[in-house]
């Protein structure tokens, strides 16, 4: 995110969308889940998209987003 203001000018903020990862096992925790909507939330407030959150596991990954979390 970057915030760009000149004297007297209000703040622009643009962003590029961002992909969230941690590793777990293979089943996402509550924790996951609940700050990944958190996240979304603030991110709607913000003009931040985002676009996956992906659990990393030692053979695959689980997306939130397909999950329907997102």
């Amino acid at each position: 995110m970057h915030a760009r203001c000149g004297a007297g000018e209000k703040a622009e903020i643009t962003s590029k969308p961002y992909l969230l990862l941690s590793s777990n096992v293979s089943t996402p925790s509550s924790e996951d889940i609940e700050v990944t909507k958190r996240l979304v939330e603030a991110g709607q407030i913000l003009g931040i998209e985002i676009l996956d959150h992906l659990i990393l596991c030692d053979d695959n990954f689980r997306s939130l987003k397909e999950l329907g979390y997102i």
